[in-house]
């Protein structure tokens, strides 16, 4: 009986720790690029076509005007478009929702099969990306890859070496991609 408790007590400790990490995924961060569809409860006339993330990171609402997406989530963006409401509309119920997520890109140049720009959703790490290219070529130097990766207007490069994380070895290089992050692969 106490062994047959101290198991369950394990699965229950496993499940729960189990949804404490899921709980911790962070929510995705609008791009420009994306398209959003955003919609007002009872008024018709604030239902249109998807709008689109502009380059600057803003887009254009009707009676909301100018809003700046950069750095926040669907949710954050319904806020900020419900408050704005707020001034025409009484108590409006705002949805936003991401029609397509185009934004989120990543790119892989050099010895690959399939050199390009690639859309992930949400997220994807070296390997993962390599893969999405279609693999590397037989003339790829697998120890000198990679990553450039532009942070508050520096960029860095981040070295990965392919022969050591598929053996195993070394995995904390095998990070996950952030927007705009290029995989060079000489």
């Amino acid at each position: 009986m106490e062994s047959r408790l101290r198991r369950l007590l394990c699965v229950f400790t496993l499940i729960s720790g189990c949804n404490w990490a899921m709980s911790q995924e962070r929510p995705y961060v609008v791009n420009p690029g994306d398209l959003l569809a955003i919609s007002v409860w009872k008024e018709p006339d604030l239902v249109g076509p998807a709008v689109l993330v502009r380059p600057d990171g803003t887009f254009s609402y009707p009676l909301v005007g100018q809003v700046d997406a950069r750095g926040k989530t669907v949710i954050e963006i319904e806020k900020i478009v419900t408050e704005k409401l707020k001034k025409y509309i009484s108590d409006p119920v705002v949805t936003v929702s991401l029609q397509e997520i185009r934004g989120n890109k990543i790119y892989v140049v050099g010895q690959v099969a399939r050199p390009g720009e690639f859309i992930v959703n949400p997220r994807v790490d070296v390997m993962q990306a390599l893969s999405m290219a279609g693999g590397t070529t037989p003339f790829a130097s697998l120890g000198n890859i990679i990553v450039l990766r532009r942070t508050n207007g520096q960029q860095q490069a981040i070295r990965f070496d392919y022969t050591s994380v598929s053996k195993g070895r070394d995995l904390n290089q095998n990070i996950e991609l952030q927007v705009g992050d290029i995989v060079v692969v000489p």
